[in-house]
């Protein structure tokens, strides 16, 4: 660009004014070029628009709490710190992603069998209360309850009790799964044992531990043959709904404050219409809950006003992922006493943007799960969002800690999609409502597949929360239109490479506008009078 140089100094010192002006035209002209290429996004939030209300993030405990909550008080205490800690490290960073939920496994006693259970990995068995001799045994399950009461302990206050398979003493073939997949592996006549089982757990928890199971989950992915590999029960939809009316009945009578969750599907699609598959185990929102289905469900004092389902195999591609999320809010419209959860996930799919097997403890699979909760949140209106493992010793994406396979004692490690959540659970606090978030392309299939995604939440405190998830190399520059008070204060939280929900500087935001980096999650939370 530079070609006269008539105009530079002669004499002695010309080339060096020469190469001197060269020097800082290429600099200023790459940092013109590089300020002009930044992406701007231009958004307005409303937070007078309101939308759901977001009650908890969640993961399980299956199945290796088991042996990790009997690993030596160091580990285990860090590990509990990594998911439900609500303390920050001397930085100001979270010492953990404050989940405000936990899914207990209440296991169906395989452990007991050994290999004859038929189920060959030991780390899928499950230990369980009820014995041979009919007596409960509450000294079971005692690493699971272990992480039970640290969650309480580090400020969880919500828990969620969920059941794979019924206890195998009930069972018809005395095993955690079922011989051909075809029927509920529970017998009519069993159903009141059944329900004098789930609610015999809740007395002793509840007056014995001092935890109140806010829901119960007696029928997990009712959808699948459920024929071996882990505990697990297939149920038919009328199966399903007189099951129960007799566990409502048992619960009305026991004086439980403890609500049925329902419907706890494998994919999300069989709760909103019918399945070519397993018809009577899909559609599953008219057969419970519109009034004049045989199965309807919806009147009963113990059953939750909800549905629950699990998101896997529709995640991609991001058409079906779009399509699926507003087929759930489209029902939500039509039924609008029930609130949607999304209560399971890790990835199982295979496709050409990601793989379940092989664990990836960074950021591809962090922003593949972030795009996901984003669409569940934002999309179908999800009020609450679960992981599946909350530690995995497997080499699948199926878990935010990864723990070594040694029921005794060896090495753990945390991953970047751990801190990922905690960039929503961290700071989205039960009873927080998402508000409305405007922009360009927000939530095209364009835009969700590579762009960066927006959504904000006003919690109770009346603090404001924005979660954005670029998916691009590029840094992003934000420009805010957002109804706050000259005396907010801005607090910014990262989770890239670089990053495990790290708080940074903001930089300005004098002028409405916010940074966020390539390839990153970065939560800010707007604090209103502080």
């Amino acid at each position: 660009m530079i070609k006269n140089w008539k105009l530079l100094p002669v004499g002695p010192f010309s080339k060096y004014f020469k190469i001197k002006f060269n020097i800082v035209f290429a600099v200023l002209t790459c940092h013109f070029a590089f300020s002009q290429e930044r992406e701007m996004v231009k958004v307005n939030i409303s937070t007078d628009k309101e939308y759901q209300t977001i009650h908890n993030f969640a993961a399980s405990d299956a199945w290796a709490a088991q042996f990790t909550g009997l690993w030596p008080d160091d580990k285990k205490n860090l590990m509990a710190d990594w998911l439900f800690s609500l303390e920050n490290n001397t930085d100001g960073s979270p010492r953990g992603i404050g989940l405000s939920a936990w899914r207990f496994n209440i296991g169906a006693g395989s452990e007991a069998q050994g290999e004859e259970s038929g189920i060959k990995d030991p780390w899928r068995r499950a230990e369980g209360f009820l014995q041979d001799n009919a007596n409960y045994d509450w000294h079971q399950q005692a690493g699971q309850q272990w992480f039970l009461q640290a969650a309480k302990e580090r400020g969880v206050n919500q828990f969620i009790a969920f059941v794979n398979s019924p206890p195998i003493q009930m069972t018809r073939n005395n095993k955690a799964h079922s011989k051909d997949g075809l029927a509920a592996n529970l017998s009519y006549d069993r159903y009141v044992d059944y329900g004098v089982f789930l609610a015999n757990f809740l007395h002793h928890f509840r007056d014995s531990l001092a935890i109140d199971f806010d829901y119960i989950s007696p029928f997990n992915e009712p959808q699948w043959e459920w024929k071996g590999g882990q505990e697990g029960s297939p149920w038919n939809n009328d199966e399903l709904a007189n099951a129960t009316r007799v566990i409502d009945s048992i619960f009305v009578t026991a004086n439980l404050n403890s609500k049925i969750e329902i419907t706890e599907a494998g994919q999300i699609d069989y709760l909103t219409g019918e399945k070519e598959k397993y018809h009577n185990r899909s559609n599953q929102i008219e057969t419970f809950f519109n009034p004049v289905s045989p199965n309807y469900l919806g009147n009963l004092r113990s059953v939750a006003l909800k549905i629950a389902a699990h998101s896997y195999f529709t995640t991609w591609d991001i058409s079906k992922l779009k399509k699926e999320r507003e087929r759930i809010a489209k029902k939500l419209e039509e039924y609008p006493s029930l609130e949607y959860w999304m209560s399971e996930y890790c990835i199982l799919e295979n496709n050409e943007e990601i793989k379940g097997k092989g664990r990836d403890l960074g950021m591809k699979t962090a922003l593949y799960v972030a795009r996901l909760i984003h669409a569940d949140l934002t999309i179908a209106n999800a009020s609450a969002w679960h992981w599946w493992l909350a530690m995995s010793p497997y080499d699948f994406k199926d878990g935010l800690i990864y723990v070594d396979k040694e029921t005794n004692d060896r090495d753990f490690y945390d991953s970047k999609l751990l801190w990922a959540l905690g960039n929503y659970s961290r700071f989205i606090r039960p009873g927080a409502k998402r508000v409305s978030v405007a922009y360009d392309n927000y939530n095209t299939e364009e835009n969700l597949k590579n762009g960066v995604l927006l959504s904000a939440y006003k919690n109770t405190d009346d603090s404001l929360v924005l979660v954005a998830i670029n998916q691009s190399d590029a840094v992003t520059d934000i420009k805010l239109n957002v109804p706050l008070p000259p005396n907010t204060k801005i607090e910014r939280y990262v989770t890239s490479e670089s990053h495990n929900l790290s708080k940074i500087p903001n930089g300005q935001f004098g002028k409405g506008k916010i940074q966020v980096l390539g390839k990153s999650l970065t939560t800010f939370v707007f604090n209103v009078g502080e």
